[in-house]
């Protein structure tokens, strides 16, 4: 594939995080990141697994171009909402009703208060992060969710050493990548206890 051909190219290219990983093409990223809605199944799924209400705040950490906050907004009327990603161009490209909602950081260090949210996320985000910075990520997400059972993490994970060559030939932007159980003891390690 041309992903592998010019692999360490493709890589420096998506670890920007601008138009060539959301909307260039595929070998550097999502070859193109649009709404089609892929989001609102997830929203559903939060919204029972988590219990929002218009009353709740929601953070979504790695918000790209804020998609699933948007779905949220439209099935949870009145929910507060906020997204964070270090990508200034896919803020740019969000949703205009969620674009204001849109912080631009790093997940290892929160612009938020201590206990500021009901539940947050982080999909396919910390992860791209060194291990120490990824830890700290872990750590900025149990700070500022109030009900630490609320938070759902999503992290890119290896069974073999075959399965680890696959991925470290296709993967562009992730620098912590584990076996599961690995990510267990992190996580455990650091008294995690979400999702």
């Amino acid at each position: 594939s041309l992903r592998i051909k010019d692999k360490e190219k493709n890589s420096s290219l998506a670890k920007k995080f601008g138009f060539e990983y959301f909307d260039g093409v595929r070998a550097q990223g999502y070859g193109g990141y649009w709404y089609d809605g892929r989001w609102l199944k997830v929203a559903d799924r939060l919204i029972e697994r988590y219990n929002l209400t218009s009353q709740s705040k929601f953070l979504d950490v790695g918000c790209a171009k804020g998609f699933l906050l948007k779905d949220l907004r439209s099935k949870v009327k009145g929910i507060s909402v906020r997204g964070l990603d270090c990508s200034e161009y896919a803020k740019s490209k969000a949703c205009p009703s969620v674009q204001p909602s849109i912080d631009i950081g790093c997940c290892s260090s929160l612009p938020y208060l201590d206990n500021s949210f009901d539940a947050a996320v982080a999909i396919n985000t910390v992860h791209n992060l060194d291990e120490k910075l990824c830890r700290q990520a872990i750590k900025e997400l149990t700070r500022v969710v109030k009900n630490k059972r609320n938070i759902f993490i999503q992290v890119d994970a290896y069974n073999s050493p075959e399965e680890r060559a696959i991925f470290e030939v296709w993967a562009l932007t992730a620098k912590t990548y584990l076996t599961p159980h690995e990510w267990e003891v992190m996580f455990d390690d650091l008294g995690f206890c979400g999702d």
